[in-house]
């Protein structure tokens, strides 16, 4: 890969973690339960494009077989956390 279209990818990937550390404030305040599982949920798509971008500026394929990893777990956990809310009552 060239290293200017690299450094577009690296800048992107940086771009997304400062949108992850913002998401990181509507995960721990909420207000409410759905706010926070939306933003974990958020937390967890951006990770994975980290990761693809990662993949694509550092020519690193295995780090795509970690977003997919990543992302099957992320669905899993929404599944569960989303189950786990509507178990305790707490569904809109």
């Amino acid at each position: 890969m060239t290293p200017p279209l690299a450094d577009v990818f690296l800048a992107a990937a940086a771009a997304f973690v400062v949108l992850a550390i913002v998401l990181l404030y509507r995960a721990v305040v909420g207000p409410t339960t759905q706010d926070r599982l939306l933003a974990v949920n958020v937390l967890g798509t951006n990770t994975v494009v980290v990761l693809a971008l990662l993949a694509v500026a550092l020519d690193e394929p295995w780090f795509l077989d970690v977003a997919l990893i990543y992302a099957l777990l992320n669905f899993l956990m929404s599944i569960a956390i989303s189950k786990f809310t509507v178990e305790r009552g707490g569904v809109l």
